[in-house]
């Protein structure tokens, strides 16, 4: 059967990709914006938009060495006409004969896309400076770039404190969405086709949370027991913060703390939604640390970073990121270290954590940061592996404050 094109969902296509290339808007952004902004297209046209999109982003250098792009000289709509017609005839759809896709050759496209002799750097769609430093940084580099350049999965987090597992299943599939168990993380469940599920009663009522099932293990790790007093100070919106109040059957304190109010804010609204009530939020200033010296039984560190763990998610930071901001951002998870961990009392645990797959910002900072800090010694760290679980890619480190 031969798939047809409909030219407003191109254009929709090539628009967001000339906001997210020349524009430096986030993908998600600009797709949302898209969706919005024509309310009669259905699921099936607002699917083909946000997921053209997305892989047309993730294989964006695969797609130049197709079409061979860098030998040929061309206005720049016509280039991103062409990386659009390029990708649409490499899924299997009839081009049009449209005036912007004449100098589309799909036989030689399609016989470079399939050509075995191609750098990993290009099969896999990665800068050079990129895939050098994974090749120096990361086990198993092949493995974790090509998983991480596969489509994200919907994972949610049952939110114990006013459902379960049976319940929330069934309620889903009421719904005809189709679910099963992640083996391993203990409250997570994984969708089996993408599904929009913030509209449903069950998500409403604060029954489950939409949360990577990786990002649920870096709470379990930090295994807070109830009547504890807990810090999680780089929060952000809050969804670990969430899943440690339900670990401590809503009994204790959990200050939950970051630099953006507006993130604090949405927070507060997921928490009354959740039923926690043990949660308060702290916007960080310069007297917000010493505040809380010395009193958390727990404390999170979930810190800034590169985010190569979650480029399956936001397939755009691949072009995006550079050398200097990853430098920067191991100077800042350096100073958090040094500065946010006095907030833990002796005897008290810490977990640092991040999204990254990058030596540098994990293993490495843990390392440097015990050679300077004889208080703390290193019980446990753990890597989650996107070859491995097919979930996001993180890193955690537990340490105890022994003095």
């Amino acid at each position: 059967m031969v798939k047809k094109l409909h030219r407003p969902l191109v254009e929709a296509v090539l628009t967001n990709l000339i906001q997210i290339f020349n524009e430096n808007r986030k993908a998600d952004q600009v797709i949302i914006r898209t969706l919005k902004s024509n309310p009669k297209w259905g699921s099936r046209d607002r699917n083909f938009i946000a997921e053209n999109t997305y892989d047309i982003i993730r294989w964006w250098r695969l797609l130049k060495y197709c079409l061979v792009i860098n030998e040929r000289k061309f206005s720049e709509e016509a280039r991103f006409w062409e990386m659009v017609g390029g990708w649409l005839c490499i899924q299997g759809y009839d081009l049009p004969a449209w005036p912007e896709f004449k100098n589309l050759d799909p036989v030689k496209i399609l016989a470079l896309y399939e050509s075995e002799n191609k750098t990993r750097k290009v099969r896999e769609s990665v800068p050079d400076w990129l895939d050098e430093l994974g090749e120096a940084e990361v086990p198993n580099w092949d493995d974790e770039i090509h998983a991480l350049n596969q489509d994200s999965k919907v994972y949610i987090r049952v939110n114990t404190l006013k459902s379960n597992k049976a319940e929330v299943i069934s309620a889903l599939e009421k719904e005809e969405i189709e679910i099963e168990e992640v083996p391993d993380v203990e409250n997570a469940l994984r969708l089996k086709k993408r599904r929009k599920l913030d509209h449903l009663k069950s998500y409403r009522k604060g029954h489950f949370e939409i949360q990577d099932a990786g990002s649920q293990q870096i709470a379990e790790y930090l295994d807070v027991k109830p009547d504890s007093f807990v810090i999680d100070a780089c929060a952000g919106a809050g969804g670990k913060s969430l899943y440690l109040a339900a670990l401590m059957n809503n009994s204790g304190k959990i200050v939950s703390m970051d630099v953006e109010g507006r993130k604090l804010k949405e927070l507060k609204s997921r928490a009354s939604r959740n039923g926690v009530e043990i949660i308060t939020t702290d916007l960080i200033r310069e007297s917000t640390l010493d505040k809380y010296q010395g009193k958390a039984d727990y404390l999170l560190l979930d810190v800034p970073c590169s985010g190569t763990g979650v480029l399956r998610r936001n397939p755009d930071a691949k072009w995006k990121l550079k050398p200097s901001f990853i430098d920067q951002v191991r100077q800042i998870q350096a100073s958090i270290l040094d500065d946010y961990t006095a907030m833990l009392k002796p005897g008290g645990t810490l977990v640092y954590a991040t999204c990254s797959v990058l030596r540098s910002e994990n293993e490495d900072q843990v390392k440097n940061f015990l050679s300077q800090h004889v208080e703390f010694e290193l019980l446990d760290e753990k890597r989650v592996s996107p070859a491995e679980t097919g979930f996001d890619g993180f890193y955690m480190a537990k340490l105890k404050r022994v003095k």
